[in-house]
Parts: C-alpha cells; sequence; structure tokens
C-alpha cells in the first residue's frame, strides 16, 4: 500500500447515481468544500432529499446535456453499467479521471465501456463514509497522473480513512474486512443486547447498553494510538469478569478464527461477483 500526495477536490466533477452512498459522499463532498457550480448530479430516480439538496446548494441535477467532467464518479447500481455505458460516454473526456464504487467492476470492466476516459479509479467505500468515518480502499490505473491521484485521494478523504492500493486484487480483502466490516459490528451489538436481556436486564436496556458500548469503544480505538489487543489487555484483569467472558470467546479459536472465517467468505464472494 502506499499513501498519496494531497491534492485539492476536482474543480468539476459529475456524480452519477445519487442512492445512499452516493448521495451520503455528495454531501460529505460538498461540507468538504466541493464547488456546488461545478457539480452535477445524473440520476434518473432521484430522492426528495438530494433533489432539495441540489436546490439548496445550488447543484445542477439532471441537467439536459450534463458537461464532460474533469471527475465522473459511478454510484449507480453496478448491474447497470453496461447498460449505461453508451448514456455515459458524451460525459467522458480524455481528460476525465472516473471514480468507480461500483462493486465487482474491475479496472478492465470500466477501461472497456468507457476507454475515451484518461484514468480510472475503483473504490470499495463503508457505510460509515456516510458521516465521515469511513474506511475507503483504492486501487487506479497504471494511466492515472500524480495529479489526478492527489484529487481522487483528496474526494474520498473527505468520507474518512483512505488506504491507497498497489494490488487491484487486494479488493476483495477490503470489501471483506471494512466493506462489510459495519455489519459485523452492528451483529455484535445486536448479539450483545439479546445476550443482555438474557441476563435479565430489561431487553430496551440491554439494546441502549449494547450499542453504546459498542459505539463508545470504537470511539475509544480511533482516538487512541494503543494497539487493539492491548487496548483488550489493558482492560482485562486477570481472574476478573472481561477475563471471564474472553476465555468463552476465545475457547478453541472462538470469535478470532470465526472472523477470520466469515473475512475468507466475505472475499470470495466478492471475487465470485467480479468475475
Amino acid at each position: 500500500m502506499t499513501g498519496a500526495s494531497k491534492g485539492s477536490l476536482p474543480a468539476s466533477l459529475t456524480l452519477v447515481g445519487a442512492g445512499r452512498m452516493g448521495g451520503a459522499l455528495l454531501r460529505g463532498w460538498l461540507d468538504g468544500g466541493l464547488d456546488p457550480a461545478g457539480t452535477t448530479v445524473v440520476d434518473p430516480q432521484v430522492g426528495p432529499e438530494i433533489t432539495a439538496l441540489c436546490a439548496e446548494r445550488g447543484v445542477a441535477l439532471n441537467p439536459d446535456r450534463p458537461p464532460v467532467a474533469q471527475t465522473l464518479i459511478l454510484a449507480m447500481k453496478p448491474q447497470g453499467l453496461d447498460d449505461a455505458a453508451a448514456t455515459l460516454a458524451p460525459l467522458v473526456g480524455p481528460g476525465t479521471l472516473v471514480v468507480s464504487i461500483l462493486a465487482g467492476k474491475t479496472l478492465a470492466n470500466l477501461a472497456a465501456r468507457l476507454p475515451q476516459a484518461g484514468a480510472f479509479v475503483r473504490t470499495m467505500p463503508n457505510l460509515p463514509a456516510s458521516i465521515g468515518r469511513g474506511a475507503t480502499g483504492v486501487v487506479a490505473s497504471a494511466g492515472i497522473t500524480s495529479g489526478q491521484r492527489a484529487e481522487a485521494d483528496a474526494l474520498l478523504a473527505c468520507s474518512g480513512l483512505v488506504e491507497w492500493l498497489d494490488d487491484e486484487a487486494l479488493i476483495d480483502a477490503v470489501t471483506a474486512v471494512s466493506g462489510s466490516g459495519p455489519a459485523y459490528a452492528f451483529l455484535l451489538a445486536e448479539a450483545l443486547a439479546e445476550a443482555g436481556a438474557k441476563a435479565g436486564l430489561p431487553p430496551a436496556m440491554a439494546a441502549r447498553l449494547a450499542r453504546a458500548t459498542v459505539a463508545g469503544a470504537g470511539a475509544l480505538l480511533d482516538a487512541n494510538p494503543v494497539e487493539a489487543g492491548e487496548l483488550r489487555r489493558n482492560v482485562t484483569s486477570p481472574g476478573g469478569t472481561t477475563a471471564a467472558a474472553l476465555a468463552v470467546l476465545m475457547r478453541d479459536g472462538g470469535l478470532p478464527d470465526l472472523l477470520a472465517e466469515a473475512v475468507e467468505a466475505a472475499k470470495r464472494r466478492s471475487g465470485e461477483l467480479a468475475g
């Protein structure tokens, strides 16, 4: 993995697809300083929230002739890429950077459908990107310039952590760890709440405690440079209650082995979808 140099947000950007993820990213980009006057949204089924956002911020929404973009963001449903390619072609020029958040669509897929573009970036964001706390894996095509790379980095950094990959094959692992990872954390909160209710707590109280605990632990992990394993050891007194619980969770491999198996399953499925 390699870092990217800092850059400014693109002067002109067209977002194709403003659903849950695309819309959340757009809001984050505008809040992060993206010029609304140079921003266009193309989505034939745009929702009322994005319609209101575009009107409020002065973003062009579904113009008759969208401009050729400096940066084109593909955020529609992945299965719609083939049908949309002909419509997208007029939005792309030789200097256009195409940034895709389409799951399973490789750099080769993108280049085959939009060959006139200058360069391509394939990303895998996750749901916390919608609140600026995301983790995004990124890989670029060979033709990308340092300026385009820096612009993509600045754009994606508005949504949280950005990790650049040297090998596109690693996108499947990113998908399995951070792309699907929020669901693992939500499952932990869900299971912890159910366990609390079984232990005698009122269900609503157990749910509140579990939610606050998982969220608080995540915030502490984010705020503390200490590795996760050390934080775990720091809160585990020998012979105490936490040690008793962890002995169960880690018995015969337990949770660590189960998570490794889960990540491998997600990685394998990601590869199947790309094929």
